[in-house]
């Protein structure tokens, strides 16, 4: 199938012969008849895209502190290449469509194959094939056009800003900004019986809202705050909607301006909100934000798991609004035909971005147009030329920026690469060109079922993990996962019975230990008797929304997180750990983030990991103290190291934290049938410990044994 694709580099778009998107659980996977083009959104995309280095630069002032910190960590060399990654990687284009459904997962039941339906969100791309969660598409009655339905997502922006507004029937508002989503703000709000007039700089926009039966003027016209007051006999109106985007502070004063007393102004479009204080403080106004399309946006409980706020308590969730957008397309009460200005072949796509950004004619709805009479291929197989000297054969399931960054460089030149599979089409088939994979997927089952690939490397998100490495086990497969190992300790318990009956290699991605600065650590110190350990990490502060802290998805930070730092010491001290003692820090949120940790091992080593995610990024995020015979080693974020023993020893280098060591090791001992470099029985210990960590802070600080298997 095809996907419309563009560069972050250089901006350059294409047609990219991609994979279908990977089906999971909760999604239905849509051919799509439409798509539809957000000229505002996307057209700010594409030109940011095209910029050079420095526009990218001020059009993202955050993203170029993150590199700016970056740079100061791992060095410039190792940022550049970061960098360069991302922004040659291909980017997704689109969020509203409509088609037919042509699969969907097991655990779905409201929509069956045949139905068609509309469909928003981050997976609603510009492509041939989607994969959609279930709160993100609904069902369109046959008699409704998909052109028009197409809009479901754009009108679910339109019409939360209406209802953040709160009008009454009879009541009056001005809309600011007549683009795409002002037109539908319009048309909603005449449906529900409100009184409307619309403003905007382009008379083009003027005249559309005009021709569909609206009272419109242009921002300039003469004495347009008194046409306003008539328009709200005297008072001023009930409400604002701004749904303009511009860098001008002209809407959000404007708006003030003519809203009556105790009015409310809505902001749905991106403006600057830095308004005179005069009209909205002696009017006493209400000024108000619309989220997107409405309650459940980035809530990844509701459009990732399915998990509906319940209809008495949210009314109008973001599947709602678009529900009711399909509804009033059915009985015809708003008019979307004579907003579509533009329709392209999506074979034209690039035609009318060009459209958009060259601007030599008047726009609104942009609609792509498919084929749904070609066939299309599910995989993509492509011509390598890589020599297959290796008997290490690799599978790759998810290939995101960490895979692509750290593992798979490692993995390129020392064995052959098969196939890889992720979620997004685009990704699959840019990591397989790049790399050198046989074949790109968007279905793990196809590489984990294949006989000719005896490595599974994983990194996908964490909830995946345990049904992958099981599968992979049970196909007799080595197999080396990121961490955790899994989120459950009955999934740990599963992962230890197939391993024993595979006899095959299983490594986590525990790099620490193979840092060129914990090699140094074990040339000074005597791992034959007890140490004492302190490790301290400034994890810094994740928002409460993350998927990690989702405890079914990300498995909660200490899950995901602390593991590495209890793998680590007990790495250092040699030994089993055999009990577990944690406390967290009560927080309002009650993430349990921030958590000391007492471990004790079997050898009378003893360790404490201080987790802090409540401290300042101005500080380093890892430090290590190593108490061992005499000699104290004090590691810096994998940078610094310090010796003190019979004399001070200093060494510096860049950050290694030994990503690459761990790849080539796990590699070597496939290749010459050496033991892992990580045994089992000590991924074990550490994954239980970490379970247990949470079980004791859930207890209290109460200690936890841990009992591990024979």
């Amino acid at each position: 199938m095809e996907q419309l694709t563009q560069s972050l580099k250089d901006g350059k778009m294409q047609l990219l012969e991609v994979p279908f998107p990977a089906l999971s659980s909760g999604q239905v996977l849509v051919r799509n008849h439409y798509s539809i083009i957000s000229a505002g959104t996307e057209g700010k995309t594409v030109k940011d895209a095209r910029l050079g280095y420095l526009g990218k630069a001020r059009a993202r002032k955050e993203e170029v502190k993150k590199v700016i910190q970056s740079a100061k960590t791992i060095g410039i060399m190792e940022t550049y290449r970061l960098v360069m990654n991302k922004l040659e990687s291909p980017s997704a284009l689109g969020y509203s469509c409509a088609g037919e459904i042509i699969a969907i997962a097991n655990d779905v039941t409201d929509f069956k194959i045949g139905d068609y339906v509309a469909c928003g969100g981050a997976g609603a791309v510009h492509a041939e094939v989607v994969a959609i969660p279930i709160n993100l598409c609904v069902k369109v009655d046959k008699s409704v056009a998909l052109s028009e339905a197409g809009f479901a997502t754009i009108a679910a922006i339109a019409m939360q800003g209406v209802r953040q507004a709160d009008l009454r029937l009879g009541e009056n508002c001005v809309v600011i900004g007549l683009g795409l989503v002002g037109q539908l703000t319009l048309q909603l709000l005449k449906a529900s019986g409100v009184n409307t007039l619309g403003v905007d700089i382009d008379q083009n926009q003027v005249s559309l809202a005009n021709k569909l039966g609206n009272l419109a003027f242009t921002r300039n016209t003469e004495q347009l705050e008194e046409i306003i007051n008539q328009f709200s006999n005297g008072f001023g109106v009930d409400s604002v909607i701004i749904t303009a985007a511009t860098s001008s502070l002209d809407p959000i004063d404007f708006a003030g301006l003519i809203c009556r007393r105790k009015g409310k102004v809505v902001v749905v479009g991106a403006v600057p909100t830095g308004f005179a204080r005069k009209s909205y403080y002696m009017k006493e106004l209400d000024l108000r934000m619309s989220c997107s399309y409405g309650p459940g946006r980035y809530d990844v409980e509701y459009e990732e798991q399915g998990i509906d706020y319940p209809l008495a308590y949210v009314r109008w969730t973001e599947n709602r609004n678009m529900q009711a957008y399909v509804e009033l397309l059915k009985s015809k009460k708003i008019n979307i035909a004579d907003l579509i200005t533009h329709t392209f072949d999506f074979k034209n796509a690039q035609d009318a971005y060009q459209l958009i950004l060259e601007k030599k004619e008047p726009f609104v709805g942009i609609v792509l147009k498919y084929d749904v009479s070609k066939s299309l291929k599910k995989n993509i197989e492509l011509k390598t030329n890589i020599s297959a000297s290796t008997n290490t054969k690799v599978g790759m399931i998810g290939a995101g920026s960490f895979g692509q960054n750290f593992l798979l460089p490692a993995l390129k030149n020392k064995t052959k690469l098969v196939g890889v599979a992720t979620a997004r089409p685009h990704n699959a088939k840019n990591v397989a060109e790049k790399f050198g994979f046989n074949y790109s997927t968007g279905n793990a089952t196809e590489v984990l079922n294949d006989k000719s690939i005896n490595t599974i490397f994983i990194a996908t998100r964490h909830d995946s993990h345990a049904e992958y490495v099981l599968s992979a086990l049970q196909n007799a497969k080595n197999v080396f996962v990121e961490k955790p190992l899994c989120l459950k300790i009955e999934e740990l318990e599963q992962i230890r019975v197939a391993y024993q009956n595979a006899k095959v290699q299983l490594m986590v991605g525990f790099n620490r230990r193979f840092a060129p600065n914990t090699n140094e650590v074990l040339k000074v110190i005597n791992t034959n008797i007890p140490s004492s350990i302190n490790y301290r990490i400034n994890a810094g502060t994740i928002s409460p929304e993350h998927w990690i802290h989702n405890r079914e998805i990300g498995g909660g930070r200490i899950i995901g997180e602390l593991c590495h730092f209890i793998d680590y010491c007990a790495f250092i001290a040699n030994s089993t750990i055999k009990s577990v003692s944690a406390v967290s820090l009560k927080s309002a949120n009650n993430l349990h983030d921030t958590v000391a940790v007492i471990l004790e091992f079997e050898n009378g080593s003893i360790a404490n990991i201080s987790y802090y995610s409540n401290g300042n990024k101005s500080v380093n995020k890892e430090f290590i103290e190593i108490y061992n015979g005499g000699v104290i080693v004090q590691i810096d974020d994998f940078k610094d190291l310090k010796i003190h023993g019979k004399s001070l020893k200093n060494i510096s280098s860049s950050q290694d934290k030994g990503h690459k060591l761990e790849v080539i090791q796990f590699i070597d001992c496939i290749e010459n049938g050496n033991p892992a470099p990580i045994s089992f029985e000590s991924i074990y210990n550490t994954t239980l410990a970490t379970f247990m960590v949470i079980d004791s802070m859930m207890n209290n600080g109460k200690r936890q044994e841990i009992n591990n298997f024979q």
